[in-house]
């Protein structure tokens, strides 16, 4: 992968559903030249797919925390399932170390993610967890 495939993804990445011509304009190469290399990006894997982003997903949530979860026996996918019906869990991780589980949550106050920790802490299996607030981002996936 040389310099303009990392600057073809990069525009890929700020906006899917850009041009060939307009591409072509910001990375200053031909058109041809921006269809021959996303095609030959996604034949080797490099580019897995394309994806819609909703409202939703760039609408920042004003309150953001990292919720992690410790469950008992094998119940996480059980209780990923559960976690991700939840309109307020943006996204749910499988890890390993101390914690078993990462949930992103969104809120719109305080008191609202409150409820959200609540419920989950609630949820049968699930052991303990440990909230962390999220202050700022400096990127973001997809947005």
């Amino acid at each position: 992968m040389d310099d303009v495939d990392t600057r073809l993804i990069a525009e890929l990445r700020r906006d899917g559903r850009a041009a060939l011509s307009e591409l072509a304009d910001r990375l200053a190469v031909s058109r041809a030249t921006v269809r021959a290399r996303m095609e030959r990006l996604a034949a080797r894997g490099d580019i897995a797919g394309f994806t819609v982003v909703t409202r939703a997903d760039v609408s920042a949530a004003a309150v953001r925390g990292l919720m992690l979860i410790g469950i008992e026996g094998r119940g996480a996918e059980r209780i990923m399932a559960r976690l991700t019906g939840q309109p307020a869990v943006i996204a749910v991780h499988s890890t390993n170390g101390k914690w078993d589980l990462i949930a992103e949550l969104g809120a719109q106050t305080l008191e609202e993610l409150d409820q959200v920790i609540f419920r989950i802490r609630e949820i049968d299996g699930v052991t303990r967890s440990e909230t962390n607030l999220l202050l700022s981002t400096r990127k973001a996936g997809r947005r």
